[in-house]
């Protein structure tokens, strides 16, 4: 036919000449862009970097008893070593990701022949032709070998593609494929924030990988390809259909015989009941142990592996948790009056509707804070930040400013107790009126809206009147009860106003308890706490705590204190303490703010502080006539109920030599002498030095 037609022939031949040509440059060209300018220093990683990497692991927390609590990271990984990943697991991942692993050089060019084939057909990028080495490559430069982009061009994921390969040649020309297949099953994504075959184990079968069974190997195996879709939890019959799939695979290639193939597509989907993450103990602990080590630590934990002993004695915060949601649903069911605000449970069933979003630090129900702590350390032992962590992670114990209502009077009290005032001192409970410098004048209450004349700062304190304790701030000056709460630990601004004395100053509730261990310690302050010790992978000590203990009030200032809280508990505004059952050498505060919006309960013992405030985040009326003493304190006692179930009965506070006991008349404040007959004398206990010298002139002591 051509030889009829000689001119065609000849353009034929031209052409296909021509056509040779332009293949052998374009070859020469790919060749030399493959080798010289596909991958520059800037666009592909040195090899030099990978030999040198080693998979980001998180931080790892662990209680003050040792007990795991849980692991701060930008990924979850626990890395392991290939001899300790079964047979069957490495034979999953390798059958179903890149069969062919152990007869290429980093590249698949059976594959890549048959995806190209493939997407001609489809008409685009349908099918991948990725490598466990090129999938390795990138996921260890992600910012060199970005993942595909839909967004880009054909072209440039086309380039992406050839320079994986490029990389995994160079890996694999460099490196065995016992260390790529290693490497690549600790970072491989498995769903859930886990990284890596032992992490991902431990999360969906509670077990390391070296114990899963085939079927649970081979579930690891189908989770690279969609991990969110396949994820056991939330799509169980999707992840095993997809599961069997892979063991179907493996016993077409021969790794499962039919009886054990079989065997294995029929075993149930067995997970680990409480997957890391959503059920964590103490997640805002957890938070703020994360703040404290970015802060000391920087990035490296995230990605370092650091081993962190914590404060936190799980026992305690159980009881915490438990005591602080007992009180608060008996709120919110009514038990101590009409509770008309939305409920934690009317809000999850608005949200299960999809009612309500995450409420972030604006929660629409009744919130909570507990903080427990060792006074003579600082350690805190128990941390509550909210009652729902996943609906709001505002750590309400440490983020939240509020105002500590008459949990604040005690640092006024012990300014007057410096000052050189005895708990015999007589201060007016009477109407005051204090000029503001608007020009208004101030007229504050006491809560029951009774005055009773002149009471000893005993009795003011014990029964938290308000007007005794704004006259003692002002005549003692209320710049020095600023500069005392400074000393008692609160960072933040005290002004200093009259209404300082009923706590109208906000303040970081860990704070507020921290500052009782002032007590507790009889006048050391100790500061709060999370963390004894943190170490790296190879046992390298970091950072040790040590105590930071200030002296606030002397010995004597502080046993004085004690003895006037003990009766806050006894016979005051906080006998409800006693009233719930716990009965040890206690001493504590009760608060509540104006309006009903904030109530507190701050106790202490010898050996333990804590500390309850209940709220909500935008402050509104709990309920009408809320008080300290009974919404805050039943949770503060069934804590510690329950918590010295455990541990030794706390000792009572020796008195010091310092401190004498003297009866007196509680009328006249006098020494009671041998003529006195009044009926009612008292021990009062004084500082050596502020004891009353003068007796009083009447006729027989009672007691």
């Amino acid at each position: 036919m051509l030889n009829k037609h000689p001119r065609l022939k000849k353009y034929l031949v031209r052409a296909a000449l021509a056509g040779l040509a332009l293949s052998v440059v374009g070859l020469l060209v790919f060749v030399l862009w493959w080798g010289v300018f596909l991958c520059s220093d800037e666009t592909c990683p040195s090899i030099d970097q990978f030999a040198e990497y080693k998979p980001a692991e998180p931080a790892r927390l662990y209680a003050a008893d040792g007990r795991f609590i849980g692991e701060i990271g930008l990924e979850r990984r626990s890395v392991v070593t290939l001899d300790q990943i079964p047979a069957h697991v490495v034979d999953a991942f390798v059958i179903t990701e890149d069969k062919r692993f152990y007869q290429h050089r980093g590249v698949d060019y059976v594959r890549v022949f048959g995806a190209v084939i493939a997407n001609i057909k489809a008409g685009g990028l349908s099918e991948g032709f990725s490598t466990i080495t090129m999938q390795l490559a990138r996921n260890i430069f992600p910012a060199q070998l970005p993942s595909r982009n839909r967004a880009t061009s054909a072209l440039n994921n086309i380039v992406r593609k050839f320079r994986e390969a490029k990389v995994a040649r160079r890996i694999e020309a460099r490196f065995p494929k016992e260390r790529i297949l290693e490497l690549y099953l600790n970072q491989i994504a498995l769903g859930a924030g886990a990284y890596g075959v032992e992490a991902a184990s431990q999360r969906y079968f509670g077990r390391p990988v070296s114990e899963i069974t085939v079927a649970e190997g081979a579930m690891l195996a189908a989770l690279p390809k969609a991990p969110s879709r396949y994820n056991p939890r939330r799509f169980p019959d999707r992840a095993i259909q997809r599961r069997n799939t892979i063991l179907e695979l493996m016993r077409r290639e021969g790794a499962l015989s039919d009886a054990d193939a079989s065997i294995a597509k029929a075993y149930p989907l067995r997970l680990n009941r409480s997957a890391r993450g959503a059920g964590d103990p103490a997640p805002y602990f957890v938070e703020w142990v994360r703040t404290e080590l970015e802060r000391r630590f920087g990035p490296q934990v995230y990605e370092s592996g650091l081993r962190v002993l914590t404060t936190l004695d799980l026992d305690m915060q159980g009881a915490a948790e438990r005591a602080v949601e007992r009180q608060m649903r008996n709120i919110e069911a009514g038990q101590w009056g009409d509770y008309t605000q939305t409920t934690y449970e009317e809000y999850l069933a608005r949200a299960a509707a999809g009612d309500a979003a995450g409420s972030g630090n604006n929660s629409p129900y009744l919130q909570a804070s507990f903080i427990a702590l060792d006074p003579r350390t600082g350690a805190v032992r128990a941390l509550i930040g909210g009652r729902d962590f996943d609906d709001s992670k505002f750590n309400r114990a440490t983020q939240a400013l509020r105002q500590p209502g008459s949990t604040f009077k005690p640092i006024v009290y012990a300014t007057a107790i410096r000052s050189g005032r005895t708990p015999a001192y007589f201060i007016d409970d009477e109407p005051i009126e204090v000029p503001q410098l608007d020009g208004t004048v101030w007229s504050p209450n006491n809560y029951d809206l009774k005055f009773e004349g002149r009471v000893t700062l005993r009795r003011a304190l014990m029964h938290s009147r308000n007007l005794p304790a704004i006259r003692l701030a002002m005549e003692i000056g209320e710049g020095s009860i600023a500069e005392m709460a400074k000393n008692f630990g609160i960072t933040t601004r005290v002004p200093p106003y009259p209404s300082i004395a009923l706590g109208s100053a906000d303040v970081y509730p860990l704070e507020m308890v921290a500052a009782y261990s002032t007590f507790a310690n009889l006048g050391w302050r100790t500061a709060p706490n999370p963390i004894l010790r943190v170490e790296t992978l190879d046992g390298r000590k970091l950072y040790e705590a040590e105590p930071e203990r200030i002296q606030v009030l002397s010995r004597e200032e502080a046993w004085v204190m004690v003895d006037m809280l003990k009766d806050v508990i006894k016979s005051g505004s906080g006998i409800r303490v006693r009233m719930e059952g716990f009965t040890h050498p206690a001493g504590g505060k009760t608060g509540t703010t104006n309006d009903y919006t904030d109530v507190w309960f701050v106790g202490f013992t010898a050996d333990l502080v804590a500390g309850v405030w209940i709220g909500f985040d935008q402050p509104k009326e709990i309920m009408g006539n809320a008080q300290g003493g009974r919404l805050a304190a039943p949770a503060w006692a069934g804590f510690m109920r329950e918590v010295y179930e455990r541990k030794p009965t706390p000792p009572d506070w020796p008195r010091p030599p310092g401190v004498l006991a003297i009866p007196i008349d509680p009328a006249t404040g006098l020494r009671a002498g041998l003529g006195c007959i009044s009926d009612s004398v008292r021990t009062e206990y004084f500082i050596a030095g502020t004891e009353p010298l003068q007796e009083c002139p009447r006729s027989m002591i009672f007691r």
